[in-house]
């Protein structure tokens, strides 16, 4: 049994060693190279921490199983329990503020339309003051309504109201389907008659739409909602990612503390 667990726990460390050691390369070679995107920047420094941590975390979880050192294996168990009871408390926040916002169904459309009202308050602060300036211009760099342009969607009203657009592109590549405008391409739209206006004077999007290319309704607070929505629903992937997470970590958490007692019983047996 004693080669069973230590293997097991020594094996997974390797590969999350493997994991740091790449999260590092890669945050490094963005650090080295200029050529990147304002976006892409933004992850460089949490990339090069969290591969840092998992590089040391696994390093002592190494050390601690093939090498039978029992204080750093102590060590990491400690870390183990500490991160186990972590994800615990993030997966059951997670569910909490990722509870709101499924978005609303548009009659006679494929796609849903949101408002950053159906989210949670704390989901919000993302999306306010100058974080969302630097969001803004990263939906410009990443030119998220491009493929709108393309074939029948972009030319025909009927094929572009019955596609399923994904939340930002409902949100940031066209005005909210009050406002009324009418459909030329789809991205460029006409307002409605100035006799037909009222729901535009009660809609603040209707004003902030733009056919220039480059601005679109990025101004809107649909757009707000529809990156909402984008990180709702990522952050939900997120929260199955970290139940299989927990339930792998308590696996090896348990082969971990099978590891130490073999680690004691070698070092008795050697002493004696």
């Amino acid at each position: 049994m004693f080669r069973v667990s230590n293997f097991v726990v020594g094996l997974a460390n390797t590969l999350v060693m493997l994991v740091g050691a790449s999260a590092i390369g890669y945050s490094i070679y963005m650090f080295v190279h200029q050529d990147v995107t304002d976006c892409e920047s933004a992850i460089r420094a949490p990339l090069l921490t969290t591969g840092i941590v998992l590089f040391v975390v696994s390093l002592i979880g190494v050390i601690g199983s093939c090498f039978k050192e029992n204080v750093a294996m102590v060590s990491y168990l400690v870390i183990l329990f500490a991160g186990i009871a972590a994800l615990m408390v993030f997966s059951i926040f997670l569910f909490f503020v990722t509870n709101k916002g499924a978005g609303h169904a548009v009659s006679g459309r494929g796609y849903r339309e949101y408002h950053t009202v159906d989210f949670s308050t704390w989901l919000n602060g993302f999306v306010d003051g100058k974080r969302w300036v630097g969001i803004r211009s990263c939906l410009a760099e990443a030119s998220v309504c491009d493929d709108l342009s393309d074939g029948r969607v972009g030319q025909i009203a009927d094929a572009f109201y019955h596609k399923n657009l994904s939340p930002i592109q409902s949100g940031c590549c066209k005005p909210p389907s009050d406002c009324n405008f009418q459909f030329r391409n789809a991205t460029f739209w006409m307002p409605p008659a100035k006799n037909a206006t009222t729901v535009a004077t009660e809609n603040g999007d209707c004003v902030a739409w733009s056919n220039v290319q480059t601005e679109l309704c990025f101004n809107c607070n649909a757009c707000k909602a529809g990156v909402l929505a984008n990180i709702r629903e990522k952050w939900r992937h997120l929260l199955i990612f970290n139940i299989c997470l927990l339930i792998l970590l308590i696996a090896v958490c348990s082969c971990g503390c099978r590891a130490r007692r073999n680690n004691l019983t070698a070092t008795e047996s050697d002493r004696a």
